[in-house]
């Protein structure tokens, strides 16, 4: 019977017990700490905060220009389908009155032609004047010739005209999908950094909000303020920089051409719109919209260009400033043009 008992377990005394309890839940508290300084992330600094939001909103201008782009083709689409649509009505219009006519002439050779020439020039009382009939209905006969020849053309080139408009639709289309893919992006990458932004304290957040122009003083603003715009190298630059100067303090709104709001681009268009010269909308297409300029011979009404992907533009207003219109919460304003990374210059006129 003593051979089948279980054997008895040893217990630890009471203070030895205790003593490896407490080992255990140290150890597990050592290891819960350990691993949650594996899995958690520091706080970020102020510095780095303003360093990320500075980057989605670079990110976001990118794609700001994207979305203008695609909304300008589609604007061009919508309207080349509306005057090819236009174009295929009166196109129709004339085919359906060559057709009546057509089919005129087609009733009028039957209705002529219900017994043989021969046999009506027999029986007509007056022979002279059915020859004279008979080179009348051949020319009429040519006419009706032309007449379907005509009607050809005119149903080959109506096809072409409504498959023109059949792929300015589709390319309708396809911007608009564009521009909505580009709107929703840049759309999350300014509530992201607004989020990044909303961990800064109010006054860290004044600061950063007016960061942009920190190294040109308020007084040399009011003095750039009143220059005269008589040093620009000619009235159309001087009307473009007047204008920009008329903007001052406006906001930014992404995809806004003015004149109660701008994008960095929509603002440099509507200056030089103001001067009476067309600019593109985007800054891709801006920046070929004249001729390039080296950045010392800069001069007053020239737009300057940033960042590697061209992705945001000012207008040069003279003492190695620009007038731009900077990000979301950053009204247009005066800034040096060494404080982002320079890409080039055009001189529009």
């Amino acid at each position: 019977m003593a051979a089948h008992r279980k054997p008895r377990q040893r217990t630890l005394p009471g203070t030895a017990a205790r003593f490896s309890a407490t080992l255990a839940l140290a150890g597990a508290a050592t290891a819960t700490a350990f691993e949650g300084a594996g899995h958690a992330e520091p706080a970020p600094t102020p510095d780095e905060v303003r360093a990320r939001a500075d980057r989605l909103y670079q990110e976001a201008e990118a794609e700001t220009e994207k979305y203008n782009g695609a909304k300008e083709k589609a604007e061009t689409a919508r309207r080349e389908a509306e005057e090819l649509r236009d174009e295929a009505a009166r196109r129709t219009e004339r085919l359906n009155t060559s057709r009546d006519a057509l089919g005129s002439f087609a009733t009028a050779q039957y209705r002529a032609g219900g017994l043989d020439p021969a046999l009506r020039f027999v029986l007509d009382s007056d022979p002279a004047r059915y020859l004279a009939g008979a080179e009348l209905t051949e020319r009429v006969g040519d006419r009706q010739a032309a007449a379907l020849a005509a009607v050809r053309r005119q149903m080959r080139e109506l096809e072409q005209v409504r498959a023109e408009a059949g792929e300015r639709l589709a390319e309708l289309e396809e911007q608009r999908a564009r521009v909505a893919h580009h709107r929703a992006v840049v759309r999350k990458k300014l509530a992201a950094a607004e989020s990044l932004l909303a961990r800064l304290t109010a006054e860290q957040r004044a600061a950063y909000a007016g960061s942009d122009d920190t190294r040109t003083g308020r007084a040399d603003r009011d003095t750039l303020r009143t220059a005269p715009a008589v040093a620009a190298p000619n009235p159309r630059a001087a009307q473009a920089v007047a204008y920009a100067y008329g903007a001052l303090g406006k906001p930014y709104v992404w995809g806004a051409t003015g004149p109660s709001a701008f994008d960095c681009s929509g603002l440099t268009q509507a200056a030089w719109r103001s001067a009476g010269v067309a600019l593109p909308r985007t800054t891709y297409t801006q920046i070929d919209a004249g001729q390039r300029v080296p950045r010392s011979r800069l001069a007053p009404g020239d737009l300057v260009f940033f960042y590697s992907g061209v992705s945001h533009v000012g207008l040069y207003v003279g003492g190695g400033n620009m007038i731009h219109a900077p990000r979301p919460g950053a009204p247009v304003r005066i800034a040096p043009i060494d404080q982002m990374p320079y890409a080039g210059a055009t001189r529009v006129a």
